[in-house]
């Protein structure tokens, strides 16, 4: 897949069909419009694109105005890797901003999907909105798609379980601690991927030496203590327990870190991608008042997770997972 930071370079690439969305988590609702994008885009001899934003509109209000932003559901890396598994052959992401904000409709149709994507099909959601004050909806996007030489489509909300897919409903079971809810909503369980980085070693030093990722965003809409699978380090996926916050005993600095301890491994993992499935929540974060204190709560974190996959998972299938 190619991918494009603006549309400059963009423009210089084959006609496209577009579809346009945050597409946050890439949910079911999101892959089923992809896949009528693609099927689309082949149909006329084009070439499927996704524009998506960086930061999230929201995100970009919100600091305006001192107010609260979504939380996030997806790196900008893993939404990337989605787009791609759904058919997608060109992303651009384009840097939401002062300027972007402040196009009017018909200019932002002219300037991006016209001539910076030379989109000839573009599909959105029944909910699109667009342009400055979000004064642009499906009807002048219709209109407009006339006079400028693009077709227009629409697609209606996507329903499981006659509940509306979103990723306001993707949040809200993340932040509830609902794995299986999330998994429902994407269709593969939720996860989150990275490289490996150095830490404090902390973990080391108390016996339980973890992998250290980053999470690019200050509000995960996951957060806690998480029974886990994770993929990357061997040719079968291991088990593990991990913590995605802000690690309130150690520093609380707010950078939001997942630090995996893996079950029955150990290796130089530094510099490695993997990816870790968050399958089962087991309580929130806590600040702890000693080391001696977390280590003891990590211990039963340990157990309670190996419990969990006795559970769930018996080790005679382990190969089959």
């Amino acid at each position: 897949m190619q991918v494009f930071r603006g549309i400059h370079h963009a423009a210089l690439a084959s006609p496209s069909a577009v579809s346009i969305g945050n597409f946050d988590g890439v949910h079911r609702g999101h892959q089923a419009m992809l896949a009528l994008l693609v099927n689309e885009a082949r149909h006329r001899g084009l070439t499927p694109c996704a524009l998506t934003f960086e930061p999230h509109p929201r995100d970009y209000f919100a600091s305006l105005r001192a107010g609260s932003a979504p939380t996030r559901i997806a790196t900008l890396r893993d939404k990337l890797a989605e787009l791609q598994r759904c058919g997608i052959e060109r992303a651009v992401v384009l840097r939401f901003d002062q300027r972007l904000a402040a196009l009017e409709p018909l200019t932002f149709l002219q300037r991006v999907l016209v001539d910076g994507l030379r989109a000839r099909y573009v599909l959105v959601g029944d909910d699109f909105r667009f342009g400055a004050r979000r004064a642009g909806d499906y009807a002048l996007l219709d209109a407009a798609g006339l006079q400028l030489g693009f077709d227009v489509a629409r697609m209606n909300a996507y329903e499981v379980h006659a509940r509306r897919v979103s990723s306001s409903a993707l949040r809200e079971a993340l932040a509830a601690g609902d794995l299986r809810a999330a998994q429902a909503l994407l269709d593969r369980p939720y996860a989150i991927s990275g490289h490996v980085l150095h830490g404090r070693k902390l973990g080391r030093a108390l016996g339980f030496p973890t992998l250290n990722m980053r999470f690019a965003h200050p509000r995960p809409a996951a957060e806690g203590i998480f029974v886990v699978r994770v993929h990357g380090l061997a040719d079968a996926p291991l088990r593990g327990v991990a913590s995605l916050g802000r690690r309130p005993t150690v520093d609380g600095d707010g950078r939001v870190l997942l630090e995996t301890y893996v079950l029955d491994w150990s290796g130089d993992a530094y510099g490695k991608l993997v990816r870790v499935e968050l399958l089962h929540k087991l309580r929130d974060e806590a600040r702890y008042e000693t080391l001696e204190t977390l280590t003891e709560a990590i211990a039963s974190d340990v157990r309670a997770a190996r419990d969990w996959f006795a559970r769930h998972e018996p080790q005679d299938r382990s190969a089959r997972i």
